[in-house]
């Protein structure tokens, strides 16, 4: 099928053919999972998609992508969340992909954005450095320009799944005589096999390896991995995480919690006037105001408007209310909630400790809250 026979679709039709595609190969152990879902977990679902040519929703077709217009880019998002697939893994998709697009030589947009729709490059981020996470600017890994190559020196931390990717794209310091901390970063693509590179998984308090540190050892790059102008690399990190935006915010991890509570609350007998009902209406009050939302900025964008800072309100109330009903599945299990039959952490636990690093990644709620008082309210800094 074209773009044009898919953007024809009625939605109703659409949303049936991903559902029939997807749910038949997706693993069905992972559906609605509460971890992190890596790479490698999910390896044969991606290629099945990119065989398809399903791998690339909002990718213009000269890319490999689909060519989806924004109303059915958003239905297959939500279809995919209905089913129950979990966020993936999907950094060179969502977030390198569009920057080269934009931002990349041709030699670049050749070389790499065939290898992400084909999965043959697994792409993670390295932004976060010790000391210098939700303060970006203040990032030290150094790339200094050596002949034809950088030589990167340094470390980056949180980097979400390097332990199951191949290539890394990197905020790098090639400049520390600037007046503004923005300036003198720059923007690179690296091999992960290259030699001076370490990576450290992170074992977090869920028992999963998710995070890892990263450390560069006099590591060669070759110069023309540079994506944009040396020292303006911040301007891309901007834009990088723009797309982003909408769905970031999405309702799907609030929406699975809030189905499990509800399940745990039945099992419990907690139904009743008072007490866990009265927490229970308030989470759900509160969680249909957050759809009600999602939905307007959905028909937005749907209706070729474009996402700004207002975008943080979603961000804020995902992440926020996520947390406070994983809170609540802690409540209403207790101990049950804590360790399992076999004495592995159970999955109230396991929730739990996934919901607590969503008021930090992709920004902090605090820097959510600046943004939203800044460029949505219009309040003074």
């Amino acid at each position: 099928m074209t773009a044009t026979d898919y953007n024809q679709m009625s939605e109703t039709d659409f949303r049936a053919m991903v559902r029939d595609f997807v749910e038949p190969i997706f693993p069905k152990e992972l559906l609605f999972t509460p971890r992190r879902v890596g790479p490698l977990d999910v390896a044969e679902f991606n290629r099945a998609m990119s065989e398809k040519g399903w791998i690339a929703p909002a990718w213009p077709v000269e890319f490999g992508g689909m060519g989806l217009d924004v109303a059915h880019q958003i239905a297959f998002a939500e279809e995919l969340a209905a089913i129950g697939v979990p966020r993936l893994h999907e950094m060179g998709l969502v977030m390198l992909g569009p920057l080269l697009m934009k931002f990349g030589t041709e030699a670049q947009k050749a070389e790499f954005l065939p290898r992400i729709v084909s999965t043959e490059h697994i792409w993670c981020q390295g932004y976060s450095e010790p000391n210098s996470g939700s303060d970006l600017a203040s990032l030290r890994l150094s790339a200094v320009r050596d002949g034809d190559d950088w030589v990167l020196n340094g470390q980056k931390i949180w980097t979400t799944m390097a332990h199951q990717s191949n290539m890394i794209f990197m905020l790098v310091r090639t400049n520390a005589r600037v007046e503004k901390r923005q300036d003198g970063i720059s923007f690179l693509l690296v091999d992960l096999d290259s030699p001076g590179i370490e990576v450290r998984p992170i074992q977090t308090l869920s028992d999963e390896l998710e995070f890892c540190e990263v450390f560069f050892d006099n590591v060669r790059v070759p110069a023309d991995r540079l994506v944009g102008e040396q020292d303006k690399g911040w301007t891309m990190a901007k834009a990088l995480l723009g797309h982003e935006r909408l769905f970031v915010g999405s309702p799907r991890y609030v929406s699975g919690a809030l189905d499990r509570l509800e399940e745990l609350a039945e099992d419990y007998d907690l139904f009743h006037p008072g007490g866990y009902l009265d927490r229970h209406l308030k989470h759900m009050q509160d969680y249909e105001d957050f759809v009600s939302l999602y939905s307007d900025y959905a028909n937005f964008v749907k209706n070729g408007g474009q996402l700004g800072a207002e975008a943080s309100i979603l961000k804020l109330l995902s992440s926020e209310m996520y947390q406070a009903v994983t809170e609540e599945i802690l409540a209403v299990t207790g101990e049950n909630g804590l360790i399992g039959s076999q004495g592995e952490m159970a999955e109230g636990a396991t929730m739990f400790f996934q919901s607590r690093p969503s008021t930090i990644a992709g920004g902090s709620s605090e820097v959510q809250r600046n943004i939203i008082a800044k460029a949505v309210l219009g309040l003074p800094t």
